[in-house]
C-alpha cells in the first residue's frame, strides 16, 4: 500500500503544498486503491480515474503558476451520489435514475472543486437516502471495512466505507435522520450533520427538504472541519440557506479544549435496546471528560422519546411530495412506452419498476399522513411534537454548553439481518433524529470498541444552532484525549484491507 494512504486529508495537503508530493500522486494513489480493495467494499457507484488525474493535474499546474490555493487543495474526496455532478451520472442509489447525467453542479460539488478538491467517484447510498444500511441501495450493499459481513451504516453508507477503507481521506454524506453520524459511528469515523442551512442544499436530490443536511466524513475532527468550512455558506441558489457567516469551525477543531465546559448526557438516551458495550464506551467517555475538567450533568429532554414516530410522519410526507416529479415524462427511466399506452400506464409502471421497496413504503406513508382527514391528526401533529423538540434543545441549552449521547444504540449489525424488519431497521437512528427535527449541529467522533463484538461505537455531541465550533472544539479534545489512551487512532484498531486477501 503507497504511503500516501493513511495519511489524513489536512496532511496530504500540506504535503502537496509543501511540494513533497504532488497531487496527481495522491490521486493515483488513493484509485489504484480503489482498484484493489472496493471489489469487496463497493463502496462507489462510478469511478472517475480520467477525471480526478485531470482535477489533480489542474491543481498541479495552478500551484506551479504560483497561485495560493486552500488546505485542502489536490485532497481527494469520495462524493455521495446524491449530490448533482455533470461530468459524472447521480442515480441516488436508484434504478429510476440509473445513467441520469445532470446538466449541472450540486453547490458542494462546486465548493469541492472551487477549494481544488478531487472527486474520486460517486459513492453507494440507500436508495433516494432512506435507509441505515446501505442495503436499500438498487445496486447493491456497501460492506463495512471493519467486518465486510456487517453494514457500513447508511444512507450514506458507501461514503463511509470508502473513507474507513482508506480510498479516500474525505468524503460526503447527507444527514436527514443520522444519515452521516450513524455510519461514522459503525467504520469509526467522525461525521458531521452541521445546522440545518449551514450548507447549500441546491443540486442535492432531496428526500426531506425540511431535514436533508449535507457533511463530511473524516478520519479526523480537524480534516471534517476543514472540510466542512470548504463547502459551507450561503447560496442564494437555496431559500433554505442561512446568511450568516461560517461557524469557526476550522480554528475550534484545533483549540480542543473543554476545561470548564458544562457537558449535559441525555437521560432519554440510554437503557433498554442499548448494546451494552455501546453503553460502557459511553460511561467511560463522561469519566474522560469530567477527569479533563469538564462538569458533567444529566438532562431531561422529554419529547426526544416522540422523535422517532414524528420523523416517521414528516420525512415520508415531504418524501411523498419530493419524489413525485419521477414521473417517467422529462428524465430517468421510462418504462411501458410503446406509444399506445397512456402518460398515466407509463408512469405507473415507471415507478413501479423504477422505486425500492423501502422508497415505495415510505412514499406511501407519507401520501397517507398527507391525505385530507388525515393531515391533522398525523402530519400536523407531528409537526407540534416537533417544536416541543426544539423547546427541550432550548431548555437544555439554558443549563449545559453541549449535550452527549451514544450516537447509536448498537454497533453494526450483519447485512440482511434486519431487511425484512423495518422497525429495527429504523431504530438505529434512535440518538440521532432529534438533532435534525430541530436543524441543530451534531457530530459523531469514535470512543471505542465495545466489549461483545471488537466493533466502532459512536459518541454524539450535539450544540445550539450555528454553534457547530462547540461539537468541534469537544471532539476535538476527546479525540485527543482517546488517542492518547488508545496509542493512536482507532481505525488503526481495524483488520487490515488488502489487496489480494
Amino acid at each position: 500500500m503507497s504511503e500516501l494512504i493513511g495519511k489524513g486529508a489536512a496532511e496530504l495537503g500540506e504535503l502537496i503544498a509543501s511540494g513533497e508530493t504532488s497531487a496527481e500522486e495522491v490521486a493515483a494513489a488513493h484509485l489504484d486503491r480503489i482498484e484493489a480493495v472496493d471489489g469487496r467494499v463497493r463502496a462507489f457507484l462510478h469511478v472517475d480515474r480520467e477525471g480526478a488525474l485531470a482535477q489533480a493535474r489542474a491543481v498541479d499546474e495552478r500551484r506551479g503558476a504560483g497561485e495560493e490555493l486552500g488546505p485542502l487543495a489536490g485532497v481527494p474526496v469520495a462524493h455521495k451520489d446524491v449530490f448533482t455532478t455533470a461530468d459524472m451520472p447521480t442515480t441516488a442509489g436508484s434504478k429510476i435514475l440509473e445513467g441520469w447525467r445532470p446538466p449541472y453542479d450540486a453547490t458542494v460539488t462546486a465548493r469541492l472543486r472551487a477549494a481544488g478538491m478531487v472527486i474520486l467517484g460517486k459513492t453507494n447510498m440507500d436508495e433516494f437516502a432512506m435507509g441505515s444500511s446501505t442495503e436499500n441501495s438498487a445496486f447493491g450493499p456497501s460492506h463495512n471495512p471493519w467486518d465486510l459481513d456487517r453494514i457500513p451504516g447508511g444512507s450514506s453508507g458507501g461514503s463511509s466505507a470508502a473513507v474507513a477503507a482508506y480510498e479516500a481521506p474525505l468524503g460526503t454524506g447527507t444527514d436527514t435522520g443520522g444519515s452521516i453520524r450513524q455510519p461514522a459511528a459503525v467504520t469509526g469515523l467522525v461525521g458531521m450533520k452541521p445546522t440545518y442551512g449551514g450548507a447549500s442544499r441546491y443540486g442535492m436530490i432531496a428526500f426531506a427538504s425540511s431535514l436533508d443536511t449535507p457533511g463530511p466524513f473524516a478520519r479526523s475532527v480537524l480534516d471534517a472541519a476543514l472540510m466542512q468550512a470548504a463547502f459551507s455558506g450561503h447560496d442564494p441558489m437555496d431559500s433554505t440557506s442561512i446568511d450568516a457567516p461560517v461557524p469557526p469551525v476550522v480554528d475550534a477543531a484545533r483549540r480542543a479544549d473543554v476545561n470548564g465546559l458544562r457537558v449535559g448526557v441525555v437521560k432519554e438516551f440510554a437503557g433498554e435496546g442499548y448494546q451494552r458495550g455501546v453503553l460502557n464506551r459511553f460511561d467511560e467517555t463522561v469519566e474522560l471528560l469530567e477527569s479533563m475538567g469538564a462538569k458533567v450533568v444529566e438532562v431531561s429532554c422529554p419529547h426526544f422519546t416522540y422523535a422517532m414516530p414524528a420523523y416517521y410522519l414528516i420525512a415520508p410526507s415531504e418524501c411523498s411530495s419530493n419524489l413525485a416529479r419521477f414521473d417517467a415524462m422529462r428524465f430517468g427511466l421510462r418504462v411501458g412506452d410503446d406509444g399506445v399506452r397512456s402518460a398515466e400506464e407509463v408512469m405507473a409502471l415507471t415507478r413501479a419498476e423504477g422505486f425500492g421497496p423501502e422508497v415505495k413504503r415510505r412514499i406511501m406513508l407519507g401520501t397517507y399522513a398527507l391525505s385530507s382527514g388525515y393531515y391533522d391528526a398525523y402530519y400536523g401533529k407531528a409537526q407540534q411534537v416537533r417544536t416541543l423538540i426544539m423547546r427541550d434543545f432550548e431548555a437544555a441549552f439554558e443549563q449545559v454548553d453541549v449535550l452527549i449521547s451514544p450516537t447509536t444504540p448498537t454497533t453494526a449489525f450483519p447485512i440482511g439481518e434486519r431487511a425484512d424488519d423495518p422497525m429495527a431497521m429504523y431504530l438505529a437512528d434512535l440518538c440521532t433524529i432529534p438533532a435534525n427535527l430541530s436543524g441543530n449541529p451534531a457530530i459523531s467522533i469514535p470512543c471505542g470498541l465495545a466489549d461483545e463484538d471488537g466493533l466502532p461505537v459512536g459518541l454524539q455531541i450535539m450544540a445550539p444552532v450555528l454553534a457547530d465550533d462547540r461539537v468541534y472544539r469537544v471532539g476535538a479534545a476527546l479525540e485527543k484525549a482517546l488517542e492518547d489512551r488508545w496509542g493512536g487512532p482507532l481505525l488503526a484498531k481495524a483488520p487490515k484491507l488488502e489487496a489480494g486477501e
